[in-house]
């Protein structure tokens, strides 16, 4: 397991910290000497969509770094103060420009590794007409047999595609997957 320690200096007021256990802890956690205060990293979390046109995916080709060029879904960090499902219409908006109905949470995939936690809504689209933002190249559907696999961007984006045409191809009904990924 990739353990990362994000803090340097304390964000209360600067000084150098050190990992160490706090006396009513159980873990390692950036401790500041300076003014005693215990700062924790925890998972971040990643919120999307699966934007659906009749038997068409949406994916987003990447306008920046890290997987430049590569295909997505609509996905991003979510913001303090907005729920996961507002993370995920506004990731869409961002990314794709595209009008959505959100559904149900499709996929909720733990990536343990690099400390994140993904979540996929299955989206109906409005309309087939997109106006991407400055972190996309362009936004495309995709028929299965079209989807370009070996482009995909992410792990996430391939196991939440692999679920949903499996899910489709078996006429099972949209429920959550949950899984981890290595």
């Amino acid at each position: 397991m990739l353990i990362t320690r994000r803090f340097k200096h304390c964000p209360s007021c600067g000084a150098a910290v050190s990992y160490q256990v706090p006396a009513d802890d159980n873990r390692e956690r950036a401790t500041c000497p300076a003014c005693a205060s215990v700062h924790y990293e925890n998972p971040i979390n990643v919120v999307g969509t699966l934007p659906i046109w009749g038997e068409q995916v949406l994916l987003c080709r990447r306008n920046i770094e890290p997987r430049y060029g590569f295909w997505t879904l609509p996905a991003g960090f979510l913001e303090l103060g907005e729920t996961s499902a507002e993370g995920a219409l506004r990731e869409t908006d961002e990314e794709a420009g595209a009008e959505i109905e959100l559904q149900n949470l499709y996929c909720l995939l733990n990536v343990v590794r690099v400390g994140q936690i993904h979540l996929y809504y299955r989206a109906r689209l409005l309309s087939d007409r997109f106006n991407p933002g400055p972190e996309t190249i362009e936004a495309r559907l995709f028929h299965e047999h079209e989807v370009p696999w070996d482009e995909l961007a992410f792990r996430t984006v391939r196991e939440t595609l692999q679920r949903y045409f499996d899910d489709r191809r078996a006429g099972r009904e949209f429920a959550l997957h949950c899984a981890d990924i290595g």
